[in-house]
């Protein structure tokens, strides 16, 4: 049976390829080192794709398919930045205009729309090197047309065409002498790799990419090590000048001889009227002169490449200075006062999320791969999401494990018992207990009719206070559920009572609501903060 895929599959496709590569573009960024180590490919090839998401967003309901890759062209175009950006624009205008005379998204339209691609963007290099992006377009756009030749269904077309770009990105150190020398994979290539495959593992419908399972990842084969080149000497050239030009009388090829003495990695692509330029240049003005000479010019951009690198270079030399520790912390939280309390408590990554935006296990792999740590432990501190950090402490290559929190208050009382010099059992066992210890209360308000634990009526918009995930105040007043709730969990017999007022909720009726529980329970001791948590106004913890 022959799957169909209509143009609003492929679009969607396209905005998911733009998100995944923005999720991975420092990754990519990382790997830079050509033509001149400035750090940006992947912010560059993301901020260009996602361009193109945002004006096919624009179009009409029904918009025709010539509409849609005027549109997609004119995105890449208009959104493109740096020397991969630019590139990348001309690969998606080239599959745009590869894929003219199809009436359907096959194996033949895609071979057809790689090969227009590969011609359009090796025409807009003066100088192709191997080793580089083109490379990795070339090798695709030949598994595409070996796909067509071989009569391959759409499916297995895509997935040979993923496959080919990720090992032909693993063939880029043997073609170009500079990443051999420094033991990584081109990154302009890589991320192009990225895009193909999150495209495939869209359309197709399937939950994860390629690349975690590609062998020069992590493998049988020798690793390609990330790493960042931290010299500048190679590059002749200070600063990367690119810009919008919009003219009637602009000669590209004219243009292309002027920038090639004025520096390198000039790029003059487009039609008339609207053109994208890139040259790498010390001489910005005298650039600027010659194309406002000839038309007018917008969306500026001129980077001190040697400032940047070395900018880039101070940090990269901080986060290596930074001492591995034995054991690092992920936790979640909703809201930045929460966040903050729980980075000054020794959390190293703080994943956004709570009751109403619980985040993935690939969110909370992704964080745990970020800590500079031989262990890391996962506080949920929520209910709903541990079994979300259970699955991702068993993927984690590295150990791993989960202190089920259920509220970012059991979360504070677990982070108080860490021992750095104990095991990570050890820790997960006397942060689990003291997490336990803690008796945690939520006010809100009700979203529908319904009963409290003991079946008491609750209409839409009562404030309910809820202990440790029972509905067991409700009240006309959040200062009445929070009392309500103090008396149910025994709070005379607490020694601390620990607030977290939500984002509406204001400093003045903090303290209100201080003095009210201080009036009550003498001897309990409260420690009121700014959770910044959104639709609970107040959080609060007991023990």
């Amino acid at each position: 049976m022959t799957t169909t895929y209509s143009s609003n599959n492929v679009l969607n496709a396209v905005a998911a390829a733009a998100k995944t590569l923005g999720e991975r573009k420092e990754e990519v960024n990382r790997l830079n080192v050509f033509p001149v180590p400035d750090g940006d490919t992947g912010t560059n090839m993301s901020l260009t794709i996602q361009s193109v998401v945002s004006d096919v967003a624009n179009l009409p309901i029904g918009a025709t398919g010539t509409e849609i890759r005027k549109a997609i062209t004119t995105g890449a175009l208009m959104g493109a930045r740096g020397n991969s950006g630019v590139i990348t624009s001309q690969i998606l205008r080239g599959l745009c205009e590869g894929s003219q005379g199809f009436e359907d998204f096959n194996t033949e339209s895609v071979a057809a729309a790689f090969a227009k691609a590969r011609e359009v963007a090796f025409q807009a290099v003066r100088k192709p090197v191997e080793g580089t992006i083109l490379t990795v377009l070339r090798d695709a756009a030949a598994a595409a047309k070996n796909a067509a030749d071989e009569g391959l269904s759409t499916e297995d077309a895509l997935d040979a065409i993923v496959a080919e770009a990720y090992a032909s990105v693993q063939r880029t150190p043997d073609l170009l002498p500079v990443l051999k020398e420094h033991g990584v994979v081109d990154a302009g290539g890589f991320g192009l790799a990225i895009i193909f495959d999150a495209f495939t593992a869209a359309l197709l419908g399937r939950a994860g990419t390629m690349v975690d399972e590609m062998s020069f990842m992590r493998g049988s084969h020798p690793k390609v090590e990330i790493e960042q080149v931290n010299d500048w000497e190679g590059s002749q050239y200070r600063y990367c000048n690119e810009f919008l030009v919009d003219s009637d009388a602009l000669d590209k090829d004219e243009a292309l001889e002027f920038l090639s003495t004025m520096g390198d990695c000039e790029l003059c692509v487009g039609d008339v009227p609207k053109f994208k330029v890139h040259v790498h240049s010390d001489h910005p003005d005298q650039v600027l002169k010659y194309f406002l000479d000839r038309g007018q010019i917008s969306k500026v951009f001129i980077h001190n490449m040697q400032i940047q690198s070395e900018e880039r270079n101070e940090k990269l030399a901080a986060e290596e200075a930074a001492e591995k520790k034995p054991l690092g912390f992920v936790a979640v939280a909703a809201g930045e006062g929460q966040g903050a309390i729980l980075k000054s408590l020794g959390v190293d990554v703080v994943v956004s999320g709570g009751q109403t935006m619980n985040p993935s296990t690939k969110d909370l792999l992704d964080a745990a791969g970020a800590v500079n740590a031989d262990a890391v432990i996962l506080l949920p501190n929520n209910s709903n999401i541990i079994m979300a950090a259970n699955s991702a402490a068993d993927l984690a290559e590295f150990p791993c494990a989960v202190v089920p929190t259920k509220s970012v208050p059991q979360a504070f009382s677990a982070l108080f018992a860490v021992d750095q010099d104990a095991s990570l059992e050890t820790n997960v066992e006397e942060m689990t207990e003291a997490a336990a210890a803690v008796k945690t209360g939520e006010v809100t308000w009700g979203t529908r009719d319904s009963k409290d634990a003991e079946g008491n009526p609750i209409a839409e918009g009562d404030v309910i206070g809820i202990a440790d995930g029972s509905i067991e105040a409700v009240d006309d007043s959040i200062d009445g559920a929070v009392l309500t709730l103090l008396g149910k969990m025994d709070a005379e017999d607490a020694d601390t009572c620990t607030i977290l007022a939500g984002e509406d909720y204001s400093d003045d009726d903090l303290a209100a609501l201080v003095a009210e529980i201080e009036a009550v329970y003498e001897d309990l001791e409260i420690d009121a903060q700014r959770g910044g948590q959104p639709l609970y106004p107040i959080i609060f913890s007991v023990e």
